[in-house]
């Protein structure tokens, strides 16, 4: 155990250089912050009633248009981690209305989701570091493509309400949100080899992606559940 051990840090120390190993534990650790924010903003809609619907996302996206309007300058890094744990907490508000429905139908599907969602992220993080160098950025144009057709899709299924295109949106977006953890993981990497010092946005890029991966997980364990129950009743 301990040789593997060793044969994985020294493969994060041959790919990784010193610099970019620090800036990955700054990015991480802003991350984990800003779930820190996301998790309280949860408890605040549903503990407090605050019900902020339409508001909380409206104010999340402008914490998240000021943040990255306000470049990085080395002096302004407190104000733009506030905007960041502003965005957080807000998107925690924005799922407390899913998260309370998903406690009534079983409390479990929560943690289930959150440990999934953090097995399946840091998997795909550490392959993203330990490939070839650039070898994910590829991919870029082709989640652009299936970003812009899922869109396509919602505005299309607001007057279809197909259950079918829902299930197939559901997915293909947990799908796309893993293929944007392997490419903006190294996209940071190689960033921040151009110089790039900016942790704060590339926390919030990795947070966008987590939390989208696990409302989705969250979602899709509801309803299998509810399948379960109603064919127990049958």
């Amino acid at each position: 155990m301990a040789p593997t051990i060793h044969t994985f840090i020294n493969s994060f120390q041959n790919r990784l250089e010193p610099p970019v190993r620090q800036h990955l534990k700054n990015v991480y650790g802003t991350l984990m912050m800003t779930c820190g924010a996301a998790s309280a903003g949860v408890y605040v809609d549903i503990y407090t009633r605050f019900q902020a619907g339409i508001l909380s996302a409206l104010v999340g996206a402008g914490l998240m248009l000021m943040l990255i309007a306000t470049p990085d300058n080395g002096k302004n890094t407190q104000l733009r981690l506030g905007y960041l744990l502003g965005f957080g907490l807000t998107s925690g508000m924005g799922l407390g209305p899913l998260m309370e429905y998903v406690s009534i139908v079983d409390p479990s599907i929560i943690m289930t989701a959150l440990m999934g969602t953090t097995l399946v992220f840091v998997c795909f993080s550490v392959a993203a570091m330990l490939a070839e160098r650039g070898s994910w950025l590829f991919l870029g144009g082709t989640l652009m493509t299936l970003l812009t057709s899922m869109s396509l899709m919602t505005l299309v299924n607001l007057f279809m309400q197909s259950h079918i295109l829902y299930q197939t949106h559901l997915y293909l977006g947990l799908m796309l949100m893993c293929g944007f953890v392997l490419f903006d993981t190294q996209l940071i990497i190689e960033k921040r080899r151009m110089g790039n010092k900016d942790f704060v946005q590339h926390a919030l890029e990795l947070f966008i992606d987590f939390i989208g991966m696990f409302r989705r997980l969250v979602i899709i364990l509801t309803q299998k559940e509810e399948q379960n129950r109603r064919r127990k009743r049958d």
